[in-house]
């Protein structure tokens, strides 16, 4: 692991622990330099991450300051707290890109397709199993681990033809008797497949940084369906805090959620953004992720990971479905992500971004 990210994670522990608590100071670059025996250059990426995950703040000739609070925005009555923060949460400005300056070059596809073609042969004939191709979920179980904080095994993950297909597998493992929450605004084609599916829905209105948590922690959905990194189209990315604040209405409310990961890979931060998935602990997290955003719009594949504690329910209620995706095309996603080329396409599209 790179020096810098060892240093802010164990910074983030620190925060998130209360051993430097909200408006506190942070040591300066140069004191964390000497207690990590590092350089000041190095600290001061770690800072950076801080920063823009939103657990820290700089202030001009001051040094930095916790941003981060853990909200317990539920109390016995149901009432919410308001929400303190060193920051006014903004929604980001975002330019208008062309959809395929970001798609994965032609030519590395189509010479992976041939590659697969020629290597696999007959094999790539064989029905999928009913989750998808092994070597297909083995590689994203990698992908996950090395690049999204996402420990799971190969069997938890499903591979489905888009992920509306995916949101209705979701409905009829979970049941149709529970509410379901989702952001308002958010994308259309979540509020109509829940509809399609029967579901009753509650909208929650979205704030600068997330759901709006009176809302929240007032709502009687089961359910919680939510895009914590650029949610369409506001374009409101969840803090730190509010991330925090989700994975604890699970907790307190028995809920599961829906973790909607869309396009989270190109964030232009150096650091990849963390996922509710990894910092649940309870089994309450659903992560759900495309590849038409990081590969291409051609690619209709997505995949969800499900918690070991809903594996079993899943295999049950959905387990009999055939896979809806070709064996073909998901061999050549498994190569584009075993040799480096999805890795790589991404860094790329990461680096352009932060340069715009």
């Amino acid at each position: 692991m790179t020096r810098y990210i060892e240093i802010y994670e164990d910074m983030r522990r620190k925060i998130t622990d209360k051993v430097y608590e909200f408006g506190a100071k942070l040591p300066s670059k140069r004191v964390t330099a000497e207690n990590y025996s590092v350089s000041v250059i190095t600290v001061e990426h770690a800072y950076e991450l801080l920063i823009e995950e939103g657990y820290a703040v700089s202030r001009e000739k001051s040094g930095y300051f916790v941003s981060y609070k853990e909200n317990e925005y539920f109390s016995e009555t149901g009432s919410a707290k308001k929400n303190t923060s060193l920051l006014s949460p903004q929604a980001p400005v975002h330019r208008v890109r062309t959809a395929d300056s970001e798609e994965i070059s032609f030519n590395i596809y189509a010479k992976t397709v041939r590659r697969v073609l020629s290597d696999y042969d007959e094999e790539i004939k064989d029905r999928p199993e009913a989750y998808g191709c092994e070597i297909l979920r083995g590689a994203i179980a990698d992908y996950l681990l090395k690049n999204r904080g996402i420990k799971t095994d190969p069997a938890r993950i499903v591979i489905g033809s888009g992920a509306e297909y995916l949101y209705g597998l979701i409905v009829r493992a979970l049941g149709r008797d529970k509410i379901y929450a989702i952001e308002n605004p958010s994308y259309r084609k979540i509020s109509d497949v829940y509809e399609a599916e029967g579901i009753t829905t509650d909208k929650l209105p979205l704030g600068g940084d997330g759901i709006e948590s009176g809302r929240l922690w007032n709502t009687k959905a089961g359910v919680l369906h939510v895009t914590p990194y650029r949610s369409f189209p506001t374009g409101v990315t969840a803090s730190a805090a509010k991330k925090a604040e989700y994975i604890s209405w699970s907790k307190k409310k028995h809920g599961i959620i829906i973790e909607d990961d869309f396009e989270s890979e190109f964030s232009s931060s150096r650091k990849p953004e963390e996922t509710l998935f990894s910092k649940d602990t309870e089994g309450r997290v659903i992560y759900v992720n495309t590849f038409s955003k990081t590969v291409g719009s051609f690619m209709r594949t997505a995949y969800m990971v499900l918690p070991e504690q809903l594996e079993d329910l899943f295999r049950e209620r959905i387990g009999f479905y055939s896979c809806t995706v070709p064996a073909l095309e998901q061999y050549v996603l498994a190569e584009l992500i075993n040799n480096g080329d999805f890795v790589r396409h991404i860094n790329r599209v990461r680096r352009k971004r932060r340069e715009e």
